[in-house]
């Protein structure tokens, strides 16, 4: 592809409103332009990469034995209606109506068509299983886009949806397309995570997500550098500590610690390490006030709290409330003599000649222990995040923490659509049982973004090889002005296009400093330089988009050479 036949529209500096710095080098670099909030026009570069993307994506589905189809954007309200979500969706469904008035929605996700397909066409165990994708562009009005195509209110999914027979058929499938998706990823040549996740609004049972790994991600993560565990942080299990409760040590006394509210700060004013130390959390569920204990330098997961049966939708309690219940402002309420209910985490319950609130303003307990001071805690479970150097769940190593950018997410939906609308077939006996399903999404305009955040440095992007929108840029000083170089240049670039190479040449009439600074902003990972110079001594000047320095290479060999390099990469 020659440049002044192409369309690059590349700006030196990127719009105010972009903050994440995939969405400034996206911009920046031409592969995508604002059309309104949210709402973004792929241009011709960018639609190279996206392409790429769909292209690895679609063969590693294809190989797992899913087939591919393309559903509607816009979808009927009956069958929301039907499965129940059209009240419950929420706002970021754009809802629309048809000339007669008629409801209908921009399709957010796809469960209720695919399942309307299913049923009228799946009729017995013998159909089954069945595993239906697709590569489509999905609407969700979000309340506030931002960070480019990583938060677009419009954006470009794979998502499919496999029915079984049974709960082994579906598990065997889920397998499946776990395998996929890490095949997927390693073929982008990204970093990545598969963690295990909550399903949240999506329902089912098991769930994982895959995050890219970027010091910019949203999702922290738990992981094990030694085994294949890793969870996300809101689901990553603490163990109990294995030291039994150490016994009780020193009198409980009141000490004065006048205005420290906080863990840090009373035990920076007591001289003592802050895991000594105890915070409590008053919360409300069913009408009721619990007492959470935890370590003073552990931080409550609300996800895990929510799970306990008893904490079904809790909040924290509001001053009003601990006043009423404790007649203490909050900051110094403890878990001594209130005769409130107490749910302790693991590592609390072990704890022994600890740091709480005297529940009495500016004062706090030392030397507090159970059963001897106040009661065992009425309930213990693991209700922290987790933290480096926490034991992981699979004993095979110690945790560290990273953040991610979630690219994909599969879940075991198991009956929840095909119950509400009736997707049913006839097992081997004629008996009328329910599908079982799976669900299973990536995020492929948000990969380009997440690659970018991954992989970047102060001249703009390094995309993977298999992601850039060329392999290779020529780039010819003095193309115009000399016989030589433009002999020369043209030659290489149909040589290396006859050997099936993606090349793009910037013949544009611009000088050296705004070709390379171009190139390297676009993050195409090999780069040819042809000058003069060189070329009186039979050479041209290659270097690779991460390399500090370029190199000499005779210009005899360059194919060849940029086969080679083009094959590690």
């Amino acid at each position: 592809m020659r440049a002044s036949q192409f369309f690059i529209s590349t700006l030196k500096e990127a719009p105010a409103e972009a903050e994440l710095i995939s969405h400034k080098l996206m911009l920046r670099a031409g592969l995508i332009k604002r059309l309104g909030s949210g709402l973004y026009t792929w241009m011709p570069l960018g639609l190279r990469v996206l392409r790429k993307v769909e292209n690895i994506v679609r063969e590693e589905m294809d190989k797992s034995g899913a087939v591919e189809l393309l559903m509607p954007a816009v979808q009927p309200a009956e069958l929301w209606q039907e499965s129940g979500r059209w009240d419950v969706f929420g706002p970021q469904m754009l809802k629309i109506k048809d000339r007669h008035q008629r409801d209908f929605c921009f399709g957010p996700t796809h469960e209720e068509v695919i399942t309307d397909i299913v049923r009228r066409e799946i009729k017995s165990y013998r159909q089954l299983p069945l595993n239906l994708y697709q590569i489509q562009t999905k609407f969700r009005d979000e309340i506030r886009p931002r960070f480019g195509v990583m938060r677009a209110r419009e954006f470009v999914m794979k998502d499919a949806y496999s029915f079984h027979a049974d709960v082994a058929s579906l598990e065997q499938t889920y397998r499946v397309m776990h395998d996929t998706y890490g095949r997927i990823f390693t073929r982008l040549g990204l970093r990545f995570r598969a963690v295990a996740a909550d399903p949240g609004a999506i329902g089912g049972s098991g769930s994982h997500e895959f995050h890219v790994l970027a010091d910019s991600g949203e999702d922290a993560i738990a992981f094990c550098p030694d085994s294949d565990y890793a969870a996300n942080l809101e689901l990553a299990e603490a163990l109990a500590p294995t030291k039994p409760r150490a016994a009780a040590d020193g009198v409980m006394q009141k000490i004065a610690t006048p205005g420290k509210k906080t863990c840090e700060e009373v035990a920076a004013f007591l001289s003592i390490p802050v895991e000594q130390a105890v915070k409590t959390l008053a919360v409300m569920a069913n009408d009721e006030m619990y007492l959470l204990l935890l370590r003073g330098d552990h931080h409550l997961n609300e996800v895990k709290t929510g799970k306990v049966p008893f904490l079904a939708g809790f909040r924290l309690a509001n001053e009003e409330e601990i006043l009423a219940k404790t007649r203490c402002r909050p900051g110094y309420i403890g878990p001594v003599g209130l005769g409130l209910p107490v749910i302790a985490d693991k590592a609390v319950a072990v704890m022994s000649n600890f740091v709480c609130g005297a529940n009495e303003a500016d004062h706090h307990l030392t030397s507090v222990n159970f059963g001897r001071d106040m009661k065992e805690p009425d309930h213990i479970f693991d209700i922290r995040n987790v933290v480096t150097d926490d034991l992981s769940l699979d004993n095979k190593g110690k945790l560290e923490i990273c953040r991610g950018i979630e690219v994909g997410h599969i879940f075991q939906l198991r009956t929840k659509y095909s119950e509400a609308m009736k997707a049913n077939y006839l097992d081997e006996s004629g008996q009328t049982r329910v599908m079982e399903m799976g669900c299973y999404g990536i995020g492929v305009s948000r990969i380009v973004a997440a690659a970018i955040e991954q992989d970047h440095d102060v001249h703009g992007i390094i995309f993977p090889a298999a992601m850039a929108p060329f392999q290779i840029v020529i780039v010819p000083i003095g193309l115009k002005k000399s016989v030589q170089v433009k002999t020369e240049t043209e030659k290489l670039y149909e040589e290396l296009s006859a050997a099936g190479i993606e090349v793009l040449l910037d013949d544009r009439d611009e000088r050296p400093g705004i070709m390379f600074a171009d190139m390297e902003l676009i993050g195409i990972p090999h780069r040819i330089v042809i000058g003069e110079r060189g070329l009186k001594e039979g050479n041209i000047e290659y270097q690779g988009r991460r390399d500090a320095n370029s190199q000499i290479i005779p210009l005899q060999n360059a194919v060849n050479f940029v086969r080679s390099r083009i094959c590690g990469s």
